[in-house]
């Protein structure tokens, strides 16, 4: 019987994974599956510098990439797991009854999860893949993108073409795939940008997770394996942007001042970046022969730090949707088979979405009346049991 093909588009992690999951699932020797990306192949080495684009990757995320045996490359590499989390206003301070505590013991697990640079995940997943039947196509731009109502055929700049029963589109927020078969989406600017580096803190940062609800927006610091900490500053247009142009003094200072001082002065160490913030959500995951995966489906602010998690969420249902239709004898690219997968996550996404893009607004309104029930919200929050473990076990990736 005539395989399957899949084309991945995209090697990320979410890509990466979807490739790797589907490889290994039960009826894998029914699939053709290659992975296709523009870029040249990621480079990866533990005596590299910590990338600046770093992740965290809940419990739940974690076990899904030991599954495929990805998981034993990171940890042994640089992963920093973290313990605890510590999320507070402005308007409080850090140690008082309306700061959210979490601690991974309360909840009966050594860590909350870990942080991880993107690359080291993209290289652990490739090893994995190396050692499978999976043909990786790298520097190879899409040129088109056709279909004849059953199969997609993809164009490469070089000439080659791949036809496919399923194309995953896991090419990022700006995929081309979705944008090339007209799914549109929904987008909402926050008006906020995301400044992001690396700095040395005076004091350990105790394998925590800091966030600072500002006026402006979130700050975010995460703790690296190094003992330095990963920043994500979701902020003003003009902080940005003055943010951006200042020297490392200037910088390591306006990071200090906007932390509150909770671990010291911070020095900045390492390159920084930049990103407008917009949530966005295509208005289909699927079409024949089609499924939206992780960015190109979604994407929400990084408040939370659940982006990633999303994504590979969405790998391991697509998965086991397809694994199941090829159980039935069905064409995993047919889309009754593929709303399966949409049912399954598109609400789940958006109330996350939506849940974010709410959280951000109230803690960035100037009003004196919201403040003072923001106050008695977090208050509230530390004593509300069940909604609070519920909250903990979602964050974990654990929560059915």
């Amino acid at each position: 019987m005539k395989p399957f093909d899949i084309v991945v588009v995209g090697a990320g992690m979410t890509g990466l994974t979807a490739a790797a999951l589907l490889s290994q699932c039960e009826h894998r020797e029914r699939l053709r599956i290659t992975v296709v990306d523009a870029d040249a192949r990621p480079r990866h080495s533990a005596s590299d510098p910590v990338d600046l684009r770093v992740s965290a990757i809940s419990t739940g995320s974690a076990a899904l990439l030991d599954s495929i045996g990805a998981w034993n490359t990171i940890i042994a590499t640089r992963a920093c797991p973290y313990e605890a989390m510590r999320v507070w206003d402005e308007n409080g301070v850090v140690e008082s009854s309306t700061t959210l505590r979490f601690d991974a013991a309360e909840f009966a697990v050594r860590q909350l999860g870990f942080i991880v640079e993107n690359l080291l995940v993209r290289r652990a997943l490739l090893d994995v893949l190396d050692d499978g039947d999976v043909a990786l196509e790298f520097d190879a731009p899409i040129r088109s993108l056709d279909s004849d109502g059953h199969r997609l055929a993809l164009r490469l700049e070089s000439g080659q073409e791949l036809d496919a029963d399923l194309v995953v589109a896991a090419d990022g927020a700006r995929s081309f795939i979705r944008d090339n078969v007209g799914i549109p989406t929904r987008d909402h600017a926050y008006g906020q940008v995301a400044v992001v580096t690396h700095l040395q803190p005076a004091e350990s940062h105790r394998h925590t997770a800091w966030q600072r609800f500002l006026a402006n927006g979130p700050l975010g610091m995460l703790p690296l394996a190094d003992g330095r900490i990963s920043v994500v500053w979701s902020t003003s247009e003009a902080q940005a942007k003055a943010s951006m142009a200042a020297d490392d003094a200037e910088l390591g200072q306006f990071l200090t001042d906007a932390s509150d001082h909770v671990l010291g002065a911070l020095t900045v160490a390492g390159p920084r970046g930049a990103f407008p913030l917009c949530a966005r959500h295509a208005e289909h995951y699927v079409r024949p022969g089609l499924a939206l995966v992780g960015d190109a489906a979604h994407a929400i602010h990084p408040l939370a730090g659940q982006g990633a998690n999303l994504g590979l969420q969405d790998v391991a249902k697509l998965t086991e949707v397809v694994d199941a239709a090829l159980a039935r004898g069905e064409n995993p690219g047919d889309r009754p088979v593929l709303r399966r997968y949409e049912r399954a996550r598109k609400g789940e996404n958006a109330a996350m979405l939506h849940f974010m893009t709410g959280l951000n607004r109230l803690f960035t309104t100037d009003s004196v009346l919201l403040k003072e029930l923001r106050l008695t919200g977090l208050r509230l929050f530390n004593y509300s049991g069940p909604l609070r473990e519920r909250a903990v076990r979602v964050a974990l990736g654990v929560s059915r």
